[in-house]
């Protein structure tokens, strides 16, 4: 399992879903009924309190040691739908192999949007939310429910719904969020969602 948290002039943020992701997986997965807090295992190096670094940490019933690499942020333009019903992808496991096979298709694009049951989940490492001029609004039934996507519903930053293809044409862009990308970091229009849809298993 993995979990990877951002770190902002030494701060780990959003240390409370990241916790809260942690110990449900923990207790799902391997039966563990103790609650770790983060915040006591993550020990930030003096030589990266200043600018921003990814903290990745490893665990199955228990916590690796936390490992922490800079970060790169690199910008999404535009995504290619794929459609893929037999994905799962409700923990956030290391082994990435299922979203690797459909990345693979992304064509002239710079990440996939994938469709399941007809419905839009994420992109291949973030949630997604779409705009319609008034309110944010993300897919109800995700791949995975990321931290940032979960912090942002509990301050009703953004909504959630349903959200098909044929949706689409009523938002007028989308953005990117996960535990390293904020809802004005990575803006995108709907247009450039190529949505002629390809479909893989």
């Amino acid at each position: 399992m993995l979990e990877t948290i951002k770190i902002e002039n030494g701060k780990p943020y959003n240390i409370f879903f990241h916790n809260l992701r942690l110990n449900n997986s923990r207790k799902e997965l391997f039966g563990c009924r103790d609650f770790i807090k983060l915040e006591n295992i993550i020990k930030v190096p003096a030589e990266m309190k200043t600018g921003t670094y990814k903290c990745r940490l490893i665990y199955s019933d228990t916590v690796k040691k936390p490992e922490f690499l800079p970060y790169q942020k690199r910008k999404i333009k535009n995504l290619k739908v794929v459609v893929c019903d037999s994905i799962e992808y409700n923990y956030k496991y290391e082994n990435r192999e299922c979203l690797n096979e459909l990345l693979a298709l992304k064509q002239n694009c710079d990440d996939i949007l994938v469709v399941k049951n007809r419905k839009i989940t994420d992109t291949s490492f973030s949630n997604v939310v779409f705009s319609d001029g008034k309110k944010w609004v993300t897919p109800s039934e995700p791949l995975l429910k990321g931290t940032k996507r979960e912090k942002l519903l509990s301050e009703k930053k953004i909504v959630q719904d349903e959200i098909k293809i044929s949706d689409l044409k009523h938002f007028q862009e989308a953005a990117l969020i996960n535990s390293m990308l904020d809802l004005d970091d990575n803006k995108l229009k709907i247009k450039s969602i190529h949505n002629k849809l390809q479909y893989i298993c």
